[in-house]
């Protein structure tokens, strides 16, 4: 509830098209688009998997793993700066 309520709002001030923009600026610079493309390469050679839904299941918890801490933590940081920001949220970190 607590995410739907956020991305609601990220979505009603624009703000989430930003957050958008940064992850993707983001993990470009960290090099993880070539490792995703990587893992998928690898899921389609090695496990003969040619359906798209089998290899993105495959490869999304993979992927996932692969972001980086700092990445996230960026991210969370400008989340909770917006909802302060908007008084949807108290100051206590």
């Amino acid at each position: 509830m607590y995410s739907k309520s956020v991305d609601q709002m990220t979505i009603l001030h624009g703000d989430r098209t930003k957050l958008k923009d940064l992850l993707r600026k983001r993990l470009i610079e960290c090099g993880w688009f070539e490792e995703v493309q990587l893992l998928c390469r690898q899921s389609i050679t090695e496990s003969e998997l040619g359906n798209l839904d089998t290899v993105v299941q495959h490869v999304t918890p993979k992927a996932r793993a692969l972001v980086p801490d700092i990445v996230k933590r960026e991210l969370l940081y400008k989340i909770r700066a917006i909802l302060v920001e908007r008084g949807q949220m108290a100051v206590d970190v």
